[in-house]
């Protein structure tokens, strides 16, 4: 089943550990070993100052190549309307920011010039979230939504330091994967808990094994320096700025650590930068569980729905009882794969993050409960970076990699047994699948740098700040702690009321007539808009 670039590039833009498919667990209960190594210092330190080679450098722009496999694998980006092609470069950014004058690593970098020469800004940066979404790769499958920001804007997207073309971090091979993703990843009793301990002490070796020099330096303060650098080597005075989902705490730690450089910027799908990783995780289990309230609810009072029930609860009680029925015996999926109980909670996740996407998610769970598990894996293999032709992208690698760099929190197995009980509560689809993944930085070799980002951002331009109310990933609570996290008269809360993860592309002119007066027009909008 060939998934459409919109899915795709949703599945790009999920945020955080939880959705990690499978998490990290110990043997013996602990917290998964002494850590081997610790961040650098530059991870958590106040900015630090950048050669003069490096704010200086040429970037050397040249027609895009085809993805590459870490990316996610395509063709080459085709040209936006009116011809403008799509061009690539790299830059140079130091791996540690405290070793200015040392080892380099290079960025992969994307842009679309823009149309008005004589009107123009400045460039505006974007990125869709992860942590290890491709935005080289991406930007070009959303460059038509954004093309009204490219009259007085050049559109540039990078993959940040461990994803993709960007030192983009390595673990697993693909047949070491597929057999991580056929796991269950809510295992019910010891010998399905040894399983699990043993799948993800494999895996962090190879994570380790492969990229190990550069796993203490992907945090998400080193991305923001990355961007500043950007921002000055691209010829600007200040940040313009578009991020989505995780790429709302990317822009709320830049603008921490150079508020006075905040030109105009956008927070979409936000990310709540007061919550640590157990009160993220849980927000995630209700924000899912309310999407698929939603979806139930709107096949139950449709004649045609495919599934059974009269009313919501029905359909999800039904549901419920098809991922029973898929955990004691697999059905039929792609090829030689069978779609798994953990494989459809994925797919169904994968579906939620669109209204879009939910007539394929009516259609998965139907043909799943007839014994063709091929499109719920697709979905499943879409949120999880795996191609048609069976190779993965770097996106769950670099996802760990980031998340386990930034967060300091370490669960035992008996306080993730502990915590299950409030999961299940919070969402009898979802609660088993995010609870375990409170574990998926258990015995990672490096430590993390904190518990919540600060994001307080004083003396900064206004920043927009966009949460919708039926979003999934990154609940609606989310943007108005962030809002007032960047501090009064800097964060800046518009109100979507709407479905999906997002708020600019979800179909509200109100959205996008505010987003773009503000960063093509500089007018603000009030704070406590509200769109529907």
């Amino acid at each position: 089943m060939r998934t459409s670039p919109a899915l795709r590039a949703a599945a790009l833009a999920a945020t955080a550990t939880v959705l990690l498919p499978l998490a990290a667990c110990s043997d013996d209960g602990d917290d998964g070993g002494t850590e081997r190594s610790t961040p650098t210092a530059a991870s958590t330190a106040s900015p630090t100052a950048t050669s003069k080679e490096l704010t200086s450098q040429k970037l050397d722009w040249k027609a895009c190549p085809p993805p590459s496999q870490s990316q996610g694998s395509g063709t080459s980006p085709s040209p936006l309307p009116g011809g403008t092609a799509w061009e690539c470069s790299f830059m140079d950014v130091p791996l540690d920011y405290a070793d200015p004058d040392g080892r380099t690593i290079e960025l992969a970098l994307i842009r679309a010039a823009a149309r008005d020469k004589d009107k123009r800004i400045g460039s505006l940066i974007f990125n869709f979230g992860g942590p290890g979404g491709s935005g080289v790769a991406t930007l070009p499958s959303f460059g038509t939504a954004y093309d009204a920001l490219r009259t007085r804007y050049d559109l540039v997207s990078f993959d940040p330091r461990g994803v993709g073309r960007s030192e983009g971090v390595e673990c697993s091979d693909d047949s070491a994967l597929d057999k991580r993703y056929e796991q269950d990843g809510t295992p019910d009793d010891a010998e399905e808990e040894k399983a699990f301990a043993a799948d993800q002490k494999s895996y962090i070796a190879d994570c380790e094994e492969n990229s190990g020099d550069e796993l203490p330096y992907v945090g998400t303060t080193n991305a923001a320096r990355d961007m500043d650098l950007l921002r000055q080597v691209l010829g600007d005075d200040k940040l313009y700025y578009f991020g989505i989902s995780y790429g709302t705490e990317l822009g709320g730690v830049y603008a921490h650590l150079y508020p006075k450089k905040v030109g105009r910027a956008v927070l979409d799908a936000v990310v709540d930068p007061t919550e640590d990783a157990l009160q993220s995780s849980l927000g995630q289990a209700e924000g899912f569980q309310l999407a698929l309230d939603n979806f139930t609810a709107d096949c139950a009072e449709r004649d045609d729905c495919k599934l059974p029930g009269a009313t919501s609860k029905e359909v999800q009680d039904w549901i419920v009882a098809l991922l029973d029925k898929l955990e004691k015996k697999p059905v039929p999926g792609l090829g030689e794969r069978k779609l798994t109980e953990t494989q459809a909670t994925t797919g169904i996740a994968s579906a939620l993050y669109s209204k879009e996407t939910w007539p394929l998610l009516e259609q998965g769970l139907d043909e799943a409960d007839g014994n063709n598990g091929g499109l719920l894996l697709a979905l499943a293999d879409s949120l999880n970076g795996r191609s048609e032709d069976g190779h993965y992208d770097n996106s769950n690698a670099a996802n760990t990699a980031i998340n386990c760099a930034d967060s300091k929190q370490r669960f035992t197995l008996e306080q993730t047994r502990k915590a299950l009980p409030e999961f299940r509560k919070a969402s009898p689809v979802f609660g088993d699948y995010l609870g375990w993944g409170l574990m998926s930085c258990t015995g990672w070799p490096v430590a993390g740098a904190w518990e919540n980002p600060d994001v307080s951002a004083p003396g900064s331009a206004p920043i927009l700040v966009i949460g919708n109310t039926g979003d999934p990933a990154t609940p609606y609570a989310g943007a108005k702690a962030m809002a007032a996290e960047l501090g009064k008269g800097v964060g800046i809360e518009l109100t979507y009321k709407g479905e999906g993860h997002g708020a600019y592309n979800g179909g509200s002119t109100c959205v996008q007539r505010a987003v773009d007066r503000y960063l093509l027009e500089g007018k603000v909008p009030k704070s406590g808009t509200v769109c529907e």
